[in-house]
């Protein structure tokens, strides 16, 4: 198949969860299709990195940008249709650039990277199929996100306008889509109650590039006190709101039980909210480091106190992989479909959270265990070539069938 391929994002250096599904993925439809890519590079960054892209791609068109400005409230905001969130990503040049490609160009379908690029495909090229692979799905994660948020009420009416646009924005893509590609069966599940029951909805995991993530990729070894780690891009608000949780209800019970408990609190961009946990006693907010790794090795465990769901979750298969165990909350492992006990600790209360914590930090067999089969199951079912097998088959089988369909009509 030809495929043309449109991200909002040059992925790489991978240095972002979602970059690395975004990644991985191209890569591996790249062994069995023949890939074209345009990629929007912001105020031309990264640009550098295209011979990595052309070592698999066959054409590749790096766009620059920059972002308007977000508009103001009345009555550029509220006399609009579109979701800022979404107008905020509409960009004439690469309108362009998209046309341009069309046109020189025969393709068997078009894969776009989160719903901000399908706007693209909404009115024209409507001749073309449209696969939408979804890091997380925005109507969801805007719910969810609010459900955290301080209610005011001007918040409130914000939040009404803008989840009626995304939700109306949501069926308009549904509509459209050939299939939506999502992270988990959660995302699947809600799009299917809350969005469409006929758009079709192809899970694939994320996953770990288990070359990279290795217990022997690394040479540092576990801290002597016990220490836990939370890894992740520190200005991410679920990540932000995962630690509020952490250390204002499941921190100082942890401490009562393992007094000397270490936290390591590893991320690029930490906000001055995660900055000021560093203040605290044996706390240590490191902000980006080159190489995770290590990071991963010296803890005794990662802990994954999310509240809010969506994105790529990455930390828990690359944590698994380094051999470094987890207590999550259930919405923090979503769609990774772990058994408690086995594969990871789940926690949903700021009691149990720190008791597993405890009991993780406490009992070498059980860490033991949980750390073994963790490496177990990511071999078997996380690698990044064996999801790009599923997906590329995936659009072998639904596209060429659609298109033997509509070759005998």
């Amino acid at each position: 198949m030809h495929i043309l391929v449109v991200y909002p994002y040059i992925p790489y250096p991978i240095d972002r969860g979602t970059y690395q599904r975004v990644f991985h993925l191209l890569r591996a439809l790249a062994k069995d299709h023949t890939i074209d890519l345009i990629a929007l590079s912001e105020k031309g960054e990264r640009v550098e990195h295209r011979g990595i892209f052309e070592s698999f791609c066959r054409k590749v068109v790096f766009v620059p940008f920059e972002h308007p400005p977000w508009p103001r409230l009345f009555p550029n905001r509220l006399l609009n249709t579109l979701p800022t969130t979404i107008r905020h990503w509409w960009l004439p040049q690469l309108a362009d650039t998209i046309g341009e490609m069309l046109d020189q160009n025969e393709y068997d379908m078009v894969h776009v990277c989160d719903i901000v690029m399908a706007q693209y495909f909404l009115k024209d090229h409507l001749e073309i199929p449209l696969s939408v692979d979804r890091s997380r799905v925005d109507l969801q994660f805007q719910e969810e996100q609010y459900a955290r948020m301080p209610k005011g009420i001007k918040s409130s009416l914000l939040y009404r306008e803008q989840t009626w646009k995304l939700r109306r924005f949501e069926y308009k893509v549904a509509r459209r889509s050939a299939v939506q590609v999502v992270c988990g069966p959660d995302d699947r599940d809600f799009i299917r109650s809350e969005v469409s029951d006929h758009v079709p909805v192809q899970v694939v995991t994320n996953g770990v590039d288990l070359d990279y993530f290795s217990p022997n990729a690394s040479e540092a070894a576990r801290d002597t006190a016990p220490t836990v780690l939370y890894c992740g891009a520190m200005d991410y608000l679920p990540n932000v709101d995962a630690l509020r949780w952490y250390f204002g209800e499941i921190h100082p019970r942890l401490k009562k039980l393992v007094p000397n408990l270490q936290v390591l609190i590893v991320g690029k961009s930490p906000t001055e909210e995660v900055k000021a946990y560093g203040s605290l006693p044996d706390v240590t907010v490191t902000g980006g480091v080159p190489d995770v790794r290590p990071w991963y090795r010296r803890a005794w465990a990662q802990i994954v106190p999310l509240r809010i769901g969506g994105g790529t979750r990455l930390k828990i298969p690359e944590s698994m992989a380094m051999g470094t165990p987890v207590i999550s909350t259930t919405i923090g492992a979503q769609g990774l479909n772990l058994v408690h006990g086995l594969d990871i600790m789940l926690a949903d209360t700021p009691e149990m959270f720190a008791h597993y914590t405890e009991r993780m930090l406490h009992d070498e067999v059980l860490r033991q265990k949980i750390e073994e089969r963790g490496m177990q199951t990511c071999r078997g079912r996380f690698g990044w070539p064996g999801l790009g097998r599923q997906l590329s088959s995936y659009y072998s089988q639904h596209f060429q069938l659609a298109k033997n369909s509509h070759e005998h009509n």
